[in-house]
């Protein structure tokens, strides 16, 4: 189970992109998400607000990050094989274990 800071916040764990996209669609903030291990391989988040998103060993394997704000993320041993990671502010994010 993940452990979110902030108890009052859903714990909404999203498996791929189109959960992702559905609960980003519905309004729900993305450090109110969890997509830890997800598959979102060639995924096009380009641009898209992700601050403190959990993508904790998610698979980000070809993903297009390119302007994305991912600040304070969880992004501890996720696979960034590839993705474009182009003016991507990372600032706070946690990439311990991560890979490239």
């Amino acid at each position: 189970m993940y452990d979110r800071t902030n108890e009052n916040a859903p714990d909404l764990t999203v498996e791929n992109l189109t959960d992702l996209d559905a609960a980003l669609a519905a309004g729900i903030a993305p450090a109110d998400i969890f997509a830890g291990w997800a598959d979102l391989t060639g995924a096009d988040l380009s641009g898209m607000d992700l601050r403190g998103i959990g993508l904790r060993g998610a698979n980000l394997n070809d993903v297009d990050l390119s302007g994305a704000d991912l600040r304070g993320a969880d992004l501890w041993g996720a696979n960034l094989e590839w993705a474009d990671l182009t003016d991507v502010d990372l600032t706070g994010a946690d990439l311990n274990g991560a890979r490239r």
